[in-house]
């Protein structure tokens, strides 16, 4: 369809697309420890990833940002969505999960790619949504169809519903 006929618009409620990556080795999971120059969740742990860029598909991004931040290379697949309201413009995060990882862990400016046991998150300064959707990921398999849920704050509180499978139903 040409873009004339996309009815895009200001009145239009429009997404950033971005990818977050959970590798995963076992009971562990390769997080980032966010490098203490960032202006977001500087020294906190979360997934790898990052902005899809144009003309990326959603795992040509998360290769490329598992590549760039880690310096390794996994079997990827789609396991869920998020669309994170934020005000206007929100973001669709596409949540990638992986096994086989291979290649030397290295650095990188957005912080240290380190492998963590999912237990040690209690333990651990993470970013607010990591134990959520670590804890959905974590129960999946590569031919589980992916996730679909929305992210926001309602009286200050994270929200995180994730469509029901089954019936239809939201849940938490």
């Amino acid at each position: 369809m040409p873009q004339s006929d996309q009815f895009l618009g200001n009145e239009r409620y429009m997404l950033i697309p971005r990818v977050l990556i959970f590798i995963r080795r076992g009971d562990e999971y390769l997080l980032i420890k966010g490098a203490p120059t960032k202006k977001l969740w500087a020294g906190k742990y979360n997934g790898l990833g990052g902005h899809i860029e144009r003309g990326e598909d959603v795992i040509s991004a998360a290769k490329r940002e598992l590549l760039e931040e880690a310096g390794i290379t996994a079997d990827l697949w789609l396991c869920g969505t998020v669309i994170v309201d934020v005000n206007e413009i929100g973001i669709c995060l596409f949540i990638v999960c992986g096994e086989n990882a291979s290649g030397e862990i290295k650095e990188s400016r957005e912080g240290k790619p380190e492998w963590v046991k999912k237990e040690a998150l209690s333990h651990l300064p993470v970013v607010e949504d990591l134990p959520i959707l670590l804890n959905k990921v974590d129960t999946m398999n590569q031919n589980d169809p992916p996730f679909s849920a929305r992210s926001f704050y309602e009286d200050d509180k994270l929200k995180i519903i994730f469509a029901a499978e089954d019936d239809g139903k939201a849940r938490n």
